[in-house]
């Protein structure tokens, strides 16, 4: 499967990127390295993620990663990353 990744996702990345940098830029790296590498297993397993029904009938579903909730599509052959968010924010 092909993955990309959408600009909301890009722009959630570089948000968190950050947010996380003003602390510690050691662990915003850290975070970003998970948050990027994470999407590369969905390729193997597309279908790990819980789907998302409120969005039928697209494939949309969601996946943790540490504390990182990443949102993505199922189209065919290929995996769209949408959004990533902490699991501490209100969304």
């Amino acid at each position: 499967m092909e993955l990309k990744w959408t600009s909301k996702a890009l722009s959630d990345l570089v948000r968190l990127r950050d947010f996380l940098a003003l602390v510690n830029s050691q662990a915003a790296a850290r975070v970003v390295q998970s948050l990027t590498a994470a999407p590369v297993r969905l390729t193997e397993h597309p279908r790990i993620g819980e789907r998302l029904e409120e969005f039928e009938p697209r494939e949309v579903r969601r996946t943790l990663v540490g504390n990182y909730e990443m949102r993505y599509e199922i189209q065919k052959s290929t995996i769209y990353v949408l959004r990533l968010w902490h699991t501490r924010e209100d969304r």
